[in-house]
């Protein structure tokens, strides 16, 4: 088994950095999204915001 991770280990070493690469590159299409720019609208207000939040309202 150690082997045949030892005569591999340069291939495994690439294959780990291309998916992070691929994993990091995902995440940031995801984040800059232009569908998520209204959610992030909506989260940049909220210190703005003047009304107390829903649960204080009682």
């Amino acid at each position: 088994m150690f082997d045949i991770l030892a005569s591999n280990q340069s291939l495994l070493s690439t294959l780990w950095v291309v998916w992070f690469f691929v994993l990091f590159t995902g995440v940031i299409l995801y984040v800059m999204a232009p569908w998520r720019k209204r959610s992030y609208e909506r989260a940049g207000d909220i210190p703005l915001r003047d009304e107390p939040p829903a649960s204080r309202q009682r």
